[in-house]
């Protein structure tokens, strides 16, 4: 499948936005769609320069010198770049809908409770979760994003996603983050998790969903509210090739090492609108030892609400108004 008819752009919106400003954010967006591509390569070749100290020993040390010092190095969240990645908003003309608004978030927060912001769907590169950050208050910044370990562990990769603020989605890890008090109690989790991007295309939006429980049971655990949101327009700035060897590694390594293209078949985000829509939270109640028949009835019920959120603001945005809703 390759690149669609634009839904609606920066450029074309209601939005007024300079030309330029809207070729800043295009390179800005590809940056982080190009660092996905040119990573793993990259790491790669470092691995055979060293193996064979090719062309020479020296070289292959200096080639390999940034993978080295990012494997050694954590990741750092950055929140004060988040004005330089500004125009990536304009490029992707990029909105929210808060049914929980940001005020009654923090007011809630403020008094100790905590919230799994649970995502669908996951998209090659959240895209509406990056401009989600860049458009967040300073304090909202703080909210940490669960990933798959292997995104922690592999070098360039995790230290340019990792200006975001990421953590580990083990569940250990998740416990752990789970007991700090307000805002920084809670967490971002991308329910359907990489398996998500292999499901969606253009034409429907396919959530993996029915089996991931994992987030209902911890959440009724700790006794930590789960805010159901939705990202449109995740799943339609990148087409993923699924096919082959690659495909079948992205899926267990849970990171993706698969082509995909957008904007004139180039790995070049396509500009799309792109928006954030976020419920209520569910009124999950604590239950320390919940039981099979707790968790199937919360998820139903967070399953339903992301339906609904589907449903409701899906006309919004071109694209999607006529795209069916599956979850599998």
């Amino acid at each position: 499948m390759g690149t669609s008819s634009k839904s609606q752009t920066a450029t074309s919106s209601t939005r007024d936005v300079s030309r330029f400003r809207w070729f800043v954010g295009m390179c800005i967006a590809s940056v982080f769609s190009l660092v996905y591509l040119v990573a793993p390569v990259y790491i790669l070749t470092c691995i055979i320069s060293l193996a064979f100290q090719y062309p020479t020993r020296n070289i292959a040390i200096g080639y390999s010198l940034p993978m080295i010092v990012s494997a050694i190095v954590p990741s750092i969240s950055t929140p004060r770049l988040s004005w330089l990645l500004n125009p990536m908003l304009d490029y992707f003309d990029y909105n929210e809908e808060f049914e929980l608004d940001n005020e009654a978030f923090r007011v809630e927060a403020a008094k100790g409770k905590r919230f799994i912001i649970a995502i669908q769907p996951h998209g090659v590169i959240s895209f509406v979760g990056l401009c989600s950050w860049i458009s967040a208050p300073p304090d909202f910044r703080r909210v940490k994003t669960a990933v798959a370990s292997a995104l922690l562990l592999t070098p360039i990769l995790k230290h340019v996603m990792g200006i975001f603020g990421l953590t580990d989605a083990s569940a250990s890890n998740l416990r752990r983050h789970l007991k700090n008090e307000g805002v920084d109690g809670c967490i971002v989790i991308y329910t359907g998790g990489l398996a998500e991007m292999f499901k969606s295309c253009h034409e429907e939006e396919r959530l993996y969903l029915k089996k991931r429980k994992g987030f209902i049971k911890l959440a009724l655990r700790e006794g930590v509210d789960v805010v159901p949101a939705y990202f449109f327009g995740n799943t339609s700035v990148l087409t993923l090739f699924k096919a082959g060897p690659l495909g079948a590694l992205s899926r267990k390594l849970q990171v993706s090492l698969t082509y995909f293209w957008g904007k004139w078949n180039l790995p070049i985000p396509r500009d799309d609108m792109l928006l954030y829509v976020r419920g209520k939270p569910l009124g999950i109640p604590h239950i320390p030892n919940p039981s099979k028949e707790d968790v199937d009835t919360w998820h139903a019920k967070y399953v339903e609400e992301v339906t609904r959120l589907f449903y409701k603001y899906n006309e919004k945005l071109p694209s999607y108004k006529h795209k069916k809703l599956f979850i599998d």
